[in-house]
């Protein structure tokens, strides 16, 4: 499979790649490499981004998260290997990514739960990670990005040489 286009070469496309890592960079800081992996890989799970799957499960399995706990992802709420603060924020990843799928977007019930275990700070980087995974998601879908070949700090060093 071939992408129908490579988004780094192309011009506007790498001027937008570059602000989409520096918010990337602000969300990196606040939550723990494990949390942002999970949420990410579960995001990108829903949105059958197979680009996506393979740079987040090789990147957590890097950083030395589990292969149970990466093969359970999936399947988290029947899964006794998340804490409890994984749970909600998984809940609120799922509800988060699914709003087509639920006409109330995110639930109350979810909302205090994901508030029982993060701060406010916290919570905002929650959201606008899964907001940016999501975009992600769609670019490498829509453009057909091929999964299987990512190695673990392929991502860092792109944005680095986006930065630069």
């Amino acid at each position: 499979m071939e992408p129908r286009i490579n988004l780094m070469a192309n011009e506007t496309a790498s001027r937008f790649g570059k602000r989409f890592a520096a918010a990337g960079q602000v969300v990196e800081q606040s939550l723990p490499k494990s949390l942002q992996e999970l949420v990410s890989l579960r995001t990108s799970q829903i949105n059958g981004c197979a680009f996506c799957v393979d740079m987040h499960t090789k990147e957590a399995a890097h950083a030395g998260e589990t292969a149970i706990r990466l093969n359970l992802v999936a399947a988290w709420r029947e899964a006794t290997v998340f804490t409890d603060a994984e749970r909600a924020a998984l809940a609120l990843t799922e509800e988060a990514t699914r709003l087509a799928d639920g006409h109330h977007g995110v639930s109350d019930e979810t909302w205090a739960q994901a508030r029982e275990h993060y701060d406010e700070d916290r919570i905002a980087a929650l959201v606008c990670l899964i907001a940016l995974v999501n975009a992600a998601n769609r670019l490498n879908v829509s453009v057909r990005n091929p999964a299987g070949s990512y190695e673990p700090g392929m991502l860092a060093a792109m944005q680095d040489s986006l930065q630069h």
